[in-house]
């Protein structure tokens, strides 16, 4: 920086800022733009195709807990090397093979099952890579902390995952983890409250909010009721009326609520079977909408305008 200007014109001061991405130098004390559109000496990284990208790598992939070594370790030999060796040659081929698979490690070998069985219920409910991620370093930390002993690696991996998502806000049932692992919902609780206390992971209750874009997806409601749900979940939690109550069945009966609102009448069965929830929950969060919100008036209002 000091190679173009030493001191701001303007203040005199010599606190100043380099911007390489705008070229500019700027004044920290007075906001003065002192020098710009400067030209980037910088060695020229462009790539103009696959050979010249690779002859500028300089480090591998990035490291991965969806993979149990974290994408740093590597195979003895590849199968296309065996049609360039002779008999000799391949028996000490499979030989090595044989003696890398037989140090690894118990937690390795749990690692590499549980991992792909992460990536696959990960996969079956379209999660994004970046609760993958969370969920295999979850679990890679139960396992080295030797949580997985006594519970099946299925329970324990389902557990990670839901962890995850709700520590990216990425809303996923219990009932749908239980669809995806073929384990029972409380077993997938029991395993996922376990977890997070002995790793110590703080998860904040869930949003009711946070279900009902995908929710009304499914329901195939349209987005004035979207967010018609979501003012009346604002307006529950401003008195309080969603505290001790599960998430899932307050977005349900909110979306009941402002569906019948917009002309959009889905039943309370169709409702609950998308939230995973019973009809008896709906119902029950329906009259406590209505009671507390005096929503019944709004409601009729909007009956008698599509009448007219």
């Amino acid at each position: 920086m000091s190679m173009y200007v030493k001191k701001c014109p303007e203040c005199g001061g010599t606190n100043l800022a380099w911007n390489k991405e705008k070229g500019e130098i700027s004044c920290r004390d007075c906001g003065l733009v002192v020098e710009e559109k400067m030209v980037d000496f910088d060695q020229e990284w462009r790539e103009v195709d696959s050979e010249a990208a690779a002859r500028k790598r300089r480090t591998g992939a990035p490291i991965s807990y969806t993979q149990f070594d974290q994408g740093l370790g590597t195979d003895v030999g590849r199968k296309a090397d065996l049609y360039q060796l002779d008999e000799a040659g391949k028996n000490k081929f499979f030989r090595l093979r044989k003696w890398q698979n037989r140090i690894s490690t118990a937690i390795e070998r749990n690692l590499k099952l549980a991992l792909a069985e992460l990536k696959r219920v990960s996969s079956y409910l379209k999660l994004p890579q970046s609760v993958e991620e969370e969920g295999s370093r979850i679990y890679t930390l139960a396992v080295r902390k030797g949580l997985v002993r006594g519970r099946s690696m299925e329970s324990v991996v389902a557990g990670a995952l839901y962890a995850a998502c709700r520590r990216h806000d990425v809303p996923r049932t219990l009932d749908e983890l239980s669809e995806a692992s073929n384990i029972e919902k409380k077993e997938i609780g029991r395993t996922y409250r376990f977890i997070t206390r002995e790793l110590g992971i703080t998860i904040l209750p869930s949003n009711p909010s946070d279900y009902i874009a995908r929710f009304a997806s499914t329901l195939k409601l349209g987005p004035e009721t979207q967010s018609r749900a979501v003012e009346i979940i604002e307006e529950a939690q401003g008195i309080e009326l969603t505290s001790g109550r599960g998430p899932t069945g307050i977005a349900a009966a909110a979306l009941y609520v402002a569906a019948l609102m917009n002309g959009e009448k889905r039943t309370q069965r169709e409702v609950a079977d998308v939230a995973g929830v019973t009809e008896v929950t709906i119902r029950n969060r329906y009259k406590e909408l209505l009671d507390e919100l005096e929503l019944e008036k709004e409601i009729k209002k909007s009956k008698k305008k599509r009448k007219e």
